[in-house]
Protein backbone atom coordinates (compact mmCIF):
# COMPACT_ATOMS: atom_id res chain seq x y z
CA UNK A 1 0.00 0.00 0.00
CA UNK A 2 2.82 2.36 0.90
CA UNK A 3 4.45 1.68 -2.45
CA UNK A 4 1.20 2.49 -4.27
CA UNK A 5 0.90 5.82 -2.41
CA UNK A 6 4.50 6.73 -3.28
CA UNK A 7 3.88 5.83 -6.93
CA UNK A 8 0.71 7.91 -6.96
CA UNK A 9 2.52 10.92 -5.51
CA UNK A 10 5.27 10.53 -8.12
CA UNK A 11 2.64 10.35 -10.87
CA UNK A 12 0.87 13.50 -9.63
CA UNK A 13 4.20 15.34 -9.38
CA UNK A 14 5.10 14.33 -12.93
CA UNK A 15 1.68 15.44 -14.19
CA UNK A 16 2.06 18.82 -12.50
CA UNK A 17 5.51 19.25 -14.03
CA UNK A 18 4.17 18.42 -17.49
CA UNK A 19 1.28 20.87 -17.04
CA UNK A 20 3.70 23.58 -15.95
CA UNK A 21 5.96 22.89 -18.93
CA UNK A 22 2.99 23.06 -21.30
CA UNK A 23 1.93 26.34 -19.72
CA UNK A 24 5.38 27.78 -20.37
CA UNK A 25 5.41 26.84 -24.07
CA UNK A 26 5.26 30.27 -25.75
CA UNK A 27 2.55 31.38 -28.11
CA UNK A 28 4.02 33.06 -31.16
CA UNK A 29 7.31 32.70 -33.02
CA UNK A 30 10.59 31.88 -31.34
CA UNK A 31 13.95 32.98 -32.73
CA UNK A 32 17.40 31.75 -31.78
CA UNK A 33 20.13 34.40 -31.85
CA UNK A 34 23.66 33.05 -31.82
CA UNK A 35 26.27 35.54 -30.64
CA UNK A 36 30.01 35.40 -30.06
CA UNK A 37 29.28 35.22 -26.31
CA UNK A 38 26.51 32.61 -26.41
CA UNK A 39 22.95 32.01 -27.57
CA UNK A 40 19.74 33.93 -26.84
CA UNK A 41 16.26 32.53 -27.40
CA UNK A 42 13.55 35.16 -27.88
CA UNK A 43 9.78 34.94 -28.12
CA UNK A 44 7.90 37.43 -30.33
CA UNK A 45 4.42 38.61 -29.34
CA UNK A 46 1.60 37.94 -31.78
CA UNK A 47 -0.27 41.10 -30.80
CA UNK A 48 2.54 43.32 -32.05
CA UNK A 49 2.24 41.89 -35.59
CA UNK A 50 4.08 44.62 -37.52
CA UNK A 51 7.17 44.23 -35.36
CA UNK A 52 6.84 40.43 -35.29
CA UNK A 53 6.55 40.09 -39.05
CA UNK A 54 9.33 42.59 -39.74
CA UNK A 55 11.69 40.82 -37.33
CA UNK A 56 10.95 37.43 -38.90
CA UNK A 57 11.52 38.83 -42.38
CA UNK A 58 14.90 40.26 -41.38
CA UNK A 59 15.87 36.96 -39.78
CA UNK A 60 14.88 35.05 -42.93
CA UNK A 61 16.86 37.53 -45.03
CA UNK A 62 19.89 36.98 -42.74
CA UNK A 63 19.91 40.72 -42.12
CA UNK A 64 21.21 40.33 -38.57
CA UNK A 65 24.07 37.96 -39.40
CA UNK A 66 27.29 39.78 -38.54
CA UNK A 67 25.82 42.89 -36.89
CA UNK A 68 27.39 44.12 -33.65
CA UNK A 69 25.98 44.92 -30.26
CA UNK A 70 26.98 48.52 -30.81
CA UNK A 71 25.51 50.12 -27.67
CA UNK A 72 25.83 48.45 -24.28
CA UNK A 73 24.97 50.11 -20.97
CA UNK A 74 25.33 48.06 -17.81
CA UNK A 75 22.19 47.82 -15.67
CA UNK A 76 20.17 49.27 -18.55
CA UNK A 77 20.16 47.40 -21.88
CA UNK A 78 22.12 45.98 -24.81
CA UNK A 79 21.34 47.20 -28.33
CA UNK A 80 22.01 45.82 -31.80
CA UNK A 81 20.62 45.77 -35.34
CA UNK A 82 22.57 48.54 -37.08
CA UNK A 83 23.50 47.17 -40.55
CA UNK A 84 26.40 49.64 -40.74
CA UNK A 85 28.06 47.81 -37.86
CA UNK A 86 28.92 44.76 -39.99
CA UNK A 87 32.73 44.73 -40.27
CA UNK A 88 32.76 48.30 -38.93
CA UNK A 89 36.08 49.92 -38.12
CA UNK A 90 36.62 50.50 -34.39
CA UNK A 91 36.50 54.28 -34.95
CA UNK A 92 33.18 54.28 -36.80
CA UNK A 93 30.24 55.88 -34.99
CA UNK A 94 27.32 53.48 -34.99
CA UNK A 95 23.62 53.67 -34.19
CA UNK A 96 22.07 55.46 -37.16
CA UNK A 97 21.94 52.56 -39.61
CA UNK A 98 18.61 51.12 -40.70
CA UNK A 99 16.99 49.17 -43.56
CA UNK A 100 15.48 52.36 -45.02
CA UNK A 101 12.12 52.38 -43.24
CA UNK A 102 10.50 52.67 -39.83
CA UNK A 103 7.60 50.74 -38.24
CA UNK A 104 4.35 52.04 -36.79
CA UNK A 105 4.42 52.09 -32.99
CA UNK A 106 2.67 49.15 -31.31
CA UNK A 107 2.98 50.27 -27.71
CA UNK A 108 0.73 48.00 -25.63
CA UNK A 109 1.51 49.37 -22.17
CA UNK A 110 0.73 48.24 -19.48
CA UNK A 111 0.31 44.78 -21.01
CA UNK A 112 3.94 44.77 -22.10
CA UNK A 113 6.56 46.66 -20.17
CA UNK A 114 10.33 46.93 -19.75
CA UNK A 115 10.94 44.07 -17.37
CA UNK A 116 14.27 42.23 -17.22
CA UNK A 117 14.62 40.35 -20.49
CA UNK A 118 12.11 42.42 -22.48
CA UNK A 119 12.77 42.74 -26.22
CA UNK A 120 11.96 46.21 -27.55
CA UNK A 121 12.44 48.33 -30.67
CA UNK A 122 14.87 51.23 -30.65
CA UNK A 123 13.81 54.55 -32.18
CA UNK A 124 14.75 58.19 -32.59
CA UNK A 125 13.63 60.75 -30.00
CA UNK A 126 10.23 62.41 -29.63
CA UNK A 127 11.56 65.75 -30.89
CA UNK A 128 12.03 64.31 -34.40
CA UNK A 129 9.68 61.33 -34.03
CA UNK A 130 6.50 62.35 -32.17
CA UNK A 131 4.66 59.27 -33.46
CA UNK A 132 7.30 57.10 -31.75
CA UNK A 133 7.84 54.98 -34.84
CA UNK A 134 10.33 52.18 -34.34
CA UNK A 135 13.60 51.61 -36.14
CA UNK A 136 13.20 49.14 -38.98
CA UNK A 137 15.91 46.88 -37.54
CA UNK A 138 17.49 48.06 -34.29
CA UNK A 139 16.32 46.47 -31.05
CA UNK A 140 17.44 46.17 -27.47
CA UNK A 141 17.16 43.68 -24.62
CA UNK A 142 16.49 45.08 -21.16
CA UNK A 143 18.67 44.32 -18.15
CA UNK A 144 17.95 47.26 -15.83
CA UNK A 145 17.82 47.33 -12.03
CA UNK A 146 15.54 46.18 -9.24
CA UNK A 147 13.34 48.85 -7.63
CA UNK A 148 11.75 49.34 -4.24
CA UNK A 149 8.02 49.87 -3.85
CA UNK A 150 8.66 53.50 -2.92
CA UNK A 151 10.70 54.06 -6.09
CA UNK A 152 7.95 52.51 -8.20
CA UNK A 153 5.35 54.77 -6.56
CA UNK A 154 7.47 57.79 -7.50
CA UNK A 155 7.80 56.50 -11.08
CA UNK A 156 4.02 55.98 -11.32
CA UNK A 157 3.42 59.54 -10.10
CA UNK A 158 5.91 60.88 -12.61
CA UNK A 159 4.25 58.93 -15.43
CA UNK A 160 0.89 60.41 -14.43
CA UNK A 161 2.35 63.92 -14.42
CA UNK A 162 3.85 63.37 -17.87
CA UNK A 163 0.50 62.13 -19.20
CA UNK A 164 -1.29 65.08 -17.67
CA UNK A 165 1.23 67.52 -19.11
CA UNK A 166 0.79 66.02 -22.58
CA UNK A 167 -3.01 66.11 -22.24
CA UNK A 168 -2.92 69.73 -21.00
CA UNK A 169 -0.63 70.78 -23.85
CA UNK A 170 -3.02 69.20 -26.33
CA UNK A 171 -5.95 71.08 -24.78
CA UNK A 172 -4.04 74.33 -25.07
CA UNK A 173 -3.36 73.69 -28.76
CA UNK A 174 -7.02 72.90 -29.40
CA UNK A 175 -8.07 76.11 -27.62
CA UNK A 176 -5.21 78.26 -28.87
CA UNK A 177 -7.50 80.89 -30.43
CA UNK A 178 -9.38 81.53 -27.19
CA UNK A 179 -6.15 81.69 -25.18
CA UNK A 180 -4.66 84.21 -27.61
CA UNK A 181 -7.80 86.36 -27.43
CA UNK A 182 -7.57 86.47 -23.64
CA UNK A 183 -3.89 87.32 -23.83
CA UNK A 184 -4.52 90.13 -26.33
CA UNK A 185 -7.29 91.51 -24.14
CA UNK A 186 -4.91 91.56 -21.19
CA UNK A 187 -7.55 89.90 -19.05
CA UNK A 188 -5.31 88.13 -16.57
CA UNK A 189 -8.17 87.06 -14.28
CA UNK A 190 -10.07 85.41 -17.12
CA UNK A 191 -6.87 83.82 -18.44
CA UNK A 192 -6.05 82.30 -15.03
CA UNK A 193 -9.63 81.07 -14.64
CA UNK A 194 -9.52 79.43 -18.06
CA UNK A 195 -6.17 77.81 -17.23
CA UNK A 196 -7.67 76.39 -14.02
CA UNK A 197 -10.61 75.07 -16.05
CA UNK A 198 -8.24 73.25 -18.41
CA UNK A 199 -6.27 71.85 -15.45
CA UNK A 200 -9.47 70.48 -13.89
CA UNK A 201 -10.45 68.89 -17.20
CA UNK A 202 -6.99 67.34 -17.44
CA UNK A 203 -7.09 65.90 -13.93
CA UNK A 204 -10.60 64.53 -14.51
CA UNK A 205 -9.53 62.70 -17.68
CA UNK A 206 -6.06 61.53 -16.65
CA UNK A 207 -6.43 59.67 -13.38
CA UNK A 208 -3.52 58.74 -11.15
CA UNK A 209 -3.21 54.96 -11.30
CA UNK A 210 -0.82 52.66 -9.40
CA UNK A 211 1.30 50.20 -11.32
CA UNK A 212 -0.37 46.81 -11.85
CA UNK A 213 0.62 44.24 -9.21
CA UNK A 214 2.32 41.87 -11.69
CA UNK A 215 4.43 44.75 -12.96
CA UNK A 216 5.39 45.81 -9.44
CA UNK A 217 6.33 42.21 -8.67
CA UNK A 218 8.60 41.99 -11.71
CA UNK A 219 10.29 45.32 -11.11
CA UNK A 220 10.99 44.52 -7.45
CA UNK A 221 12.17 40.91 -7.98
CA UNK A 222 13.80 40.64 -11.44
CA UNK A 223 14.12 44.32 -12.31
CA UNK A 224 13.93 46.30 -15.52
CA UNK A 225 13.73 49.90 -16.79
CA UNK A 226 10.25 51.24 -15.94
CA UNK A 227 11.08 54.80 -16.99
CA UNK A 228 10.92 53.62 -20.64
CA UNK A 229 7.40 52.23 -20.29
CA UNK A 230 4.76 53.56 -22.66
CA UNK A 231 7.37 55.19 -24.89
CA UNK A 232 8.87 52.30 -26.85
CA UNK A 233 7.34 49.21 -28.45
CA UNK A 234 8.02 46.05 -26.45
CA UNK A 235 7.43 43.19 -28.90
CA UNK A 236 8.94 40.13 -27.25
CA UNK A 237 11.01 38.70 -24.43
CA UNK A 238 13.97 36.44 -23.78
CA UNK A 239 13.00 32.84 -23.05
CA UNK A 240 16.52 31.57 -22.51
CA UNK A 241 19.98 33.08 -22.61
CA UNK A 242 19.93 35.99 -20.17
CA UNK A 243 23.31 34.68 -19.01
CA UNK A 244 24.56 35.62 -22.47
CA UNK A 245 22.90 39.04 -22.21
CA UNK A 246 24.63 39.49 -18.84
CA UNK A 247 27.99 38.75 -20.46
CA UNK A 248 27.25 41.35 -23.13
CA UNK A 249 26.19 44.03 -20.66
CA UNK A 250 29.34 43.47 -18.58
CA UNK A 251 31.64 44.04 -21.55
CA UNK A 252 34.10 46.91 -21.28
CA UNK A 253 32.90 49.82 -23.41
CA UNK A 254 34.45 52.87 -24.98
CA UNK A 255 33.12 55.87 -26.85
CA UNK A 256 29.34 55.96 -27.41
CA UNK A 257 28.95 52.84 -25.20
CA UNK A 258 30.39 50.57 -27.87
CA UNK A 259 32.13 47.44 -26.55
CA UNK A 260 35.90 47.66 -26.98
CA UNK A 261 35.96 44.07 -28.17
CA UNK A 262 33.40 43.41 -30.89
CA UNK A 263 30.39 41.32 -29.83
CA UNK A 264 28.41 40.19 -32.84
CA UNK A 265 25.41 38.19 -33.89
CA UNK A 266 26.77 35.17 -35.73
CA UNK A 267 23.36 34.10 -37.00
CA UNK A 268 19.65 34.25 -36.25
CA UNK A 269 17.09 31.64 -37.22
CA UNK A 270 13.42 30.92 -36.64
CA UNK A 271 12.93 27.74 -34.60
CA UNK A 272 9.19 28.07 -34.02
CA UNK A 273 6.77 29.91 -36.32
Amino acid sequence: MKKIVITLIAFITMALNVAQAQKEIPEGPVVEIKTTLGDILVKLYDDTPKHRDNFLKLVNDKFYDGVLFHRVIKDFMVQTGDPESVNADSTKMLGSGNPGYTIDAEILYPKYYHKYGALAAARTGDNVNPERRSSGSQFYIVTGNKFTGQQLDAIAQRQTMNKRQAYFNDLCLKNEAKIRDLQKAGDRVALDAYRDELIKETEANVKEEPLPEEMRQDYTTIGGTPHLDGQYTVFGEVLKGMDTVEKIQNAETGRADRPKQDIKIISAKIIKK
